[in-house]
């Protein structure tokens, strides 16, 4: 491992939350360069293929959104961040609103308070603004 690599290695997390960060401040350069940085200093973390996710999903750029949370799931097909993720990317996607509504109310029973509330709102959002665009 080089010097660089290992000096930074311990700072792996927050490399990935300046990335979220700066997706949600719509800093796309931003985001690109800090996770590209922290894919070189964790290459086998599926968390960088979520915020890669996360940043086409920010842009509705579906499909590339479902890429990425799909290789993330076949890395760790549990990991329910990426699940919920993709579950909303699939609702976003005319084709794939099904399996959207599937995921996500799979999600209701989670462990986490944090995705069953992130599976609660994102159903409800479909039940308040999509399901009379989907029954049209």
């Amino acid at each position: 491992m080089s010097t660089i690599r290992s000096k930074y290695k311990d700072q792996f997390i927050l490399f990935l939350e300046a990335g979220f960060v700066a997706i949600n401040q719509m800093d796309e350069t931003s985001a690109l360069a800090v996770f590209k940085a922290a894919k070189l200093l964790n290459p086998e973390s599926i968390l960088n293929e979520i915020g890669m996710g996360y940043l086409h999903l920010c842009k509705l750029e579906i499909k590339k959104a479902i890429h990425h949370f799909e290789l993330a799931l076949k890395v760790d097909p549990n990991n329910e961040m990426a699940k919920s993720f993709l579950g909303l990317s699939k609702i976003f996607s005319t084709d794939r609103v099904k399996e959207g509504l599937e995921i996500l109310s799979s999600l209701k029973e989670s462990h986490s308070k944090e995705v069953k509330h992130f599976s609660k709102s994102s159903l409800e959002f479909v039940d308040q603004y999509l399901k009379k665009s989907i029954h049209k």
